[in-house]
């Protein structure tokens, strides 16, 4: 189990009592650890003590000084999800930092991008709290990064934002069913991010961006959030 300690935060004004937990010795499930954002959390995670397992598409970019064990997924395919999953239980919380971007107007959107882009923003994410769900100890997380469009959508990124809406949606619900469970279900949304992703799209150019956040950052501030007891993280929660 983890480790539960009661604690106090600030909310629109409010005292609002949360439950944080302890990550020393608590076994942790990254889905996309060798990005730059989910290398991050693994990192962050260790230096709190805890072991901290993956799924990944190769494992061949994977820091052995961090991940102690992994398993192999396309996290697009129910049944190698299951499987992954299964092959890492028990475990105490899982991180989904895994996800695809698309640029470009509608009109510029073809069938098989937006086919992808909610094949992994939005239905593999979903399957992955279902079917996690019941390796995670009694008082875990699961954490799903979502974006700021979530919630802030932008031109030129209709389809993507849409996809991170899908997943919010998700997870808000997500959150009150697995309450009985005492499974806290969290949605991070953070502004735009150096990680390279935008460099990397399914589609399409991005537009000039302002120069985003530090991957270290935003990972530190996951990490403190899930320390904490935090059950949301909306953009302004990674002002600086």
């Amino acid at each position: 189990m983890v480790d539960l300690l009661p604690s106090q935060m600030q909310f629109k004004g409010k005292s609002v009592s949360l439950v944080a937990r302890d990550l020393n010795g608590k076994h942790i499930v990254i889905i996309g650890a060798t990005g730059s954002l989910g290398s991050h959390l693994a990192t962050k995670l260790v230096a709190e003590g805890a072991r901290v397992s993956a799924i990944v598409r190769d494992a061949a970019r994977l820091d052995a000084a961090t991940v102690t064990k992994h398993a192999i997924a396309d996290i697009t395919n129910t049944a190698s999800l299951r499987a992954a999953f299964a092959s890492l239980s028990p475990f105490d919380g899982v991180i989904n930092a895994a996800g695809v971007v698309a640029f470009g107007t509608l009109a510029e959107l073809d069938d098989a991008t937006l086919s992808n882009l909610f094949a992994v923003n939005s239905i593999a994410p979903i399957v992955a709290l279902r079917e996690s769900t019941p390796h995670i100890a009694e008082g875990g997380f699961f954490l799903n990064l979502s974006a700021v469009v979530a919630l802030q959508p932008m031109a030129g990124m209709a389809a993507y934002s849409a996809s991170k809406s899908a997943v919010w949606g998700a997870m808000t619900a997500a959150t009150r069913e697995l309450r009985r469970l005492q499974i806290d279900v969290i949605d991070a949304r953070p502004p735009h991010t150096e990680t390279g992703l935008a460099t990397r799209p399914l589609a399409g150019t991005a537009p000039k961006l302002p120069t985003g956040l530090d991957p270290e950052f935003v990972a530190t501030r996951i990490i403190t959030a899930i320390k904490d007891g935090e059950r949301d993280l909306p953009v302004e929660s990674f002002n600086v």
